[in-house]
């Protein structure tokens, strides 16, 4: 199995940045791409960014292009979010996920982001 843990979370004003990481133990050579969700009060949780493990391709939520970068440390096997220019309305909890081989996924707990206007 894949466990996943998320850090970096915490409260910032709008217009700041904040750096997500999420930490991946286990079985971890099974990991061929891992990404980040949030979900915000009283909304469906939504895609925000994924990157492949074994190249570098990227893909983005429109509502974050732009501001936010999605990386990979493979030897760390950590995933990052560089969030920058945040609004209020990013106010969420972040969810990191790994798509593991066999169809497989792997879920963190999640970390808290508020963005105060």
């Amino acid at each position: 199995q894949v466990q996943l843990v998320e850090s970096g979370g915490g409260l910032v004003q709008a217009g700041g940045s904040l750096r997500l990481s999420c930490a991946a133990s286990g079985r971890t050579f099974t990991i061929y791409k891992m990404g980040w969700y949030r979900q915000a009060p009283g909304k469906e949780r939504e895609f925000v960014a994924t990157i492949n493990w074994g190249g570098s391709s990227t893909v983005y939520a429109d509502s974050v292009k732009g501001r936010f970068t999605i990386s990979r440390d493979n030897a760390k096997s950590t995933v990052y979010l560089q969030m920058n220019s945040l609004k209020p309305e990013d106010t969420a909890i972040f969810y990191c996920n790994a798509y593991l081989g066999g169809g497989n996924d792997s879920w963190g707990k999640g970390t808290l982001v508020t963005v105060s206007s």
